[in-house]
């Protein structure tokens, strides 16, 4: 395993939380907002929800999200070596 280099306070719908990762401390701060805005929305629909039911849906409508991608980006690729374009290396 690589060693982590970066160790980041960073603040989720009013909970501060310590990441530690490889990734640079820019890149760390905007996933986090990604994910604040993202339970904040679902917030704003679910106001009866407690905390957790929340970050959980939050998680599921954010994989739903990559998955969606997931399969479209396999479909793009397809149609591109359907194409006679050659692999593209991952």
């Amino acid at each position: 395993m690589g060693e982590f280099k970066n160790r980041i306070t960073v603040s989720i719908y009013d909970q501060h939380y310590t990441i530690i990762g490889e990734d640079e401390p820019s890149h760390i701060r905007h996933v986090a907002g990604l994910v604040d805005s993202r339970i904040r929305e679902i917030s704003k629909y679910n106001s009866g929800l407690d905390t957790s039911r929340k970050a959980v849906l939050t998680a599921v409508n954010i994989m739903d999200d990559y998955v969606k991608l997931q399969e479209k980006y396999e479909e793009l690729l397809a149609a591109y070596e359907s194409e006679g374009q050659g692999p593209v290396n991952d």
